[in-house]
């Protein structure tokens, strides 16, 4: 057991894929939590399956590591100003913050995200340059531009004296010069110790703590991580839960656990200082605080920036409703909706007038897709509809999100950037001509053109554009937005796509689907080439006679169908048309499957203006 003085915590915070995850990785290999012979995966912090397909960090954890007798609690946290909400949680735990930047590209705009979070609760800070070996590496420029953010983000006097640290998360190595690096993780420890401070703690004080992550065991049931603010927690310990809606109740902490390396080890007692976390509380809310029944005193409520995106969640309607999913009924997928937003606080679930529909509101497109996602792995089926933004009154004026949209792309393809962005209302801040020759634009967008702009930002320009944004707050709102360019090429009738139909097909668009694959009516089986829908007949099949063989459809050739993500799917969604998610499919569809139905809600639509 480790007194405050003994114990050091950090959150390790950075841009995506600036190495966090693989820096994490040597610290702990170099702290021995492992044995000798115990076979160890790259990226030990990304459990989830979904952070290892993608390469991203999407969920906080935590782990520990030992030093010289100090206890290092690590909290990785994700890069992506989507998953902010989990950043916000984090940094009530910590008393210290290494940013990661690296070593060619500098500080990005969610770096400045994440650290203005650090910022603004008084943290220290250490700069780790990280990938030091890249071979373009510009240490000086990014030490530079690292001192301009943290002097933009209002930082004190004593915060911007941050110590450097150059390392290599690959190779383990690190050093406090660029080209003196050790072949161990040594110098960033030995920093750690030294310049980030102990938690400020009363051991003999009443027992305080916060829930600030949640876990679930099949056998312990819900468990709450939380830093010990005060006092002493010992297992079977009587205390008193007070959530954020000003209820209380008694519980009782059936267990308590402290963290070594990547496992959760079970103590007696717990003192304050150290994050730990607790068993049998029952149902624990995020932010909820946990106190000496004799003292019980609430922490203040954990503040996160509001969602700006909604979209509604509902039961499958489709003709192929009930094939592959397990869970259907509109009671399983709320249930698993309200149990994702008390663990999420960044994410909003509301019910709506029907019973079959709800409201969920997030951060924006990432984290909602992930959300899908997982539901979808899970085996639920249900369906989305397009994402929009979350529009607020502000004095009598209504206003609307705005983000701030950094993109590198290479001199050639500058003026497609230029009149996309010019479509969607952005207006140009910066534009500069990087080392490479290629040129970077800094604009401010209002959210909803961002709505589906990835993809065509992409094809624009043959794949080459790379684009960050940021959340740059709120602005008048700025007229309508016309973001999509192409119409939707719509199943005709009920069937199976033949060769033959698809061939022909084709040629009005770019097709989403095989040969083989069922359809119905009203399903979107590919992009129009003109910006009107238009309905077409996939499951056509060609008439035989004794010149005309059935083996003579062999001979047609089909180009490649553009096989969608679900992050490619929510980008293309249209006003009038619903994403249906199951677990071994997804499909996008008319909100009307019916011809003579969307046509009756057009001329409605077009009355009512």
């Amino acid at each position: 057991m480790n007194k405050p003085e003994e114990i050091r915590n950090i959150a390790i915070i950075a841009h995506v894929d600036h190495g966090k995850t693989t820096l994490v990785d040597a610290m702990l290999k170099q702290s021995r939590i492992f044995r000798e012979n115990e076979q160890v995966d790259e990226r030990i912090m990304d459990s989830n399956a979904l952070e290892r397909e993608r390469g991203i960090t999407i969920l906080s954890k935590n782990t520990a590591i030992q030093y010289k007798g100090i206890k290092i609690n690590i909290v990785d946290t994700p890069g992506h100003a989507d998953f902010g909400g989990e950043v916000e949680r984090v940094m009530n735990m910590v008393d210290g913050v290494l940013l990661l930047v690296d070593a060619v590209e500098g500080p990005m705009p969610q770096t400045r995200f994440v650290l203005r979070q650090a910022i603004e609760r008084g943290h220290k800070v250490i700069v780790v340059v990280n990938k030091i070996d890249r071979e373009n590496a510009r240490p000086d420029y990014v030490i530079n531009t690292t001192f301009d953010l943290f002097v933009d983000l209002g930082a004190s006097d004593e915060q911007c004296e941050f110590p450097v640290i150059y390392a290599s998360g690959l190779t383990g190595s690190s050093g406090r010069e660029a080209d003196a690096l050790e072949p161990t993780m040594e110098p960033l420890f030995e920093e750690i110790i030294s310049y980030l401070p102990a938690p400020k703690a009363n051991v003999d004080g009443p027992a305080q703590l916060q829930a600030t992550l949640l876990g679930f065991d099949e056998y312990k049931g819900q468990i709450v991580i939380g830093r010990l603010n005060r006092g002493k927690i010992r297992r079977n310990q009587s205390l008193v839960l007070l959530t954020t809606d000003g209820g209380s109740r008694p519980v009782k902490a059936a267990h308590v656990f402290t963290h070594q390396g990547l496992h959760r080890q079970e103590t007696e007692v717990a003192i304050a200082g150290d994050i730990i976390a607790l068993t049998g509380l029952g149902e624990v809310g995020i932010g909820d605080s946990i106190a000496d029944p004799e003292y019980p005193e609430a922490l203040p409520p954990i503040r996160v920036e509001e969602p700006t995106l909604q979209m509604t969640i509902g039961v499958n309607t489709s003709p192929f409703a009930g094939r592959d999913g397990t869970y259907l009924t509109s009671r399983k997928i709320r249930e698993r909706l309200f149990r994702e937003a008390e663990k999420d606080v960044a994410l909003r679930v509301e019910d709506t007038d029907s019973a079959d529909h709800f409201l969920v509101s997030g951060r924006g497109e990432l984290h909602l897709s992930i959300l899908i996602e997982n539901m979808r792995r899970e085996g639920y089926e249900f369906q989305v509809s397009k994402p929009e933004v979350i529009l607020k009154e502000m004095g009598g004026v209504k206003v609307e999100p705005v983000e701030t949209v950094e993109i590198e792309v290479s001199s050639n393809h500058q003026g497609a950037v230029v009149e996309l962005l010019g479509k969607r209302k952005g207006q140009l801040q910066d534009m500069s001509v990087q080392e490479n020759g290629n040129i970077h634009f800094t604009y401010r967008v209002p959210s909803r053109g961002l709505l589906g702009f990835r993809q065509q930002l992409l094809t624009a320009t043959r794949g080459e554009a790379i684009m960050n944004t940021l959340l740059a707050g709120y602005e008048p709102y700025a007229g309508e937005i016309d973001t999509h360019e192409y119409g939707s090429l719509i199943a005709w009738e009920s069937g199976t796509a033949t060769t033959y139909a698809l061939h022909s097909a084709q040629e009005r668009g770019q097709l989403f689907i095989t040969p083989g694959t069922e359809v119905y009516e009203g399903m979107v089986v590919g992009q129009h080439i003109r910006d009107n829908d238009l309905e077409v007949n996939v499951c056509k099949k060609k008439h035989l006679t004794s010149i005309r063989r059935a083996t003579a459809e062999e001979a047609l050739r089909l180009d490649t169908p553009r096989l969608l993500s679900i992050d490619d799917a929510i980008e293309i969604l249209k006003d009038d048309e619903l994403l249906e998610v199951t677990p071994k499919t997804f499909r996008l569809r008319k909100k009307y499957l019916s011809k003579n139905e969307r046509a009756r809600q057009a001329k409605q639509k077009s009355f009512q203006k």
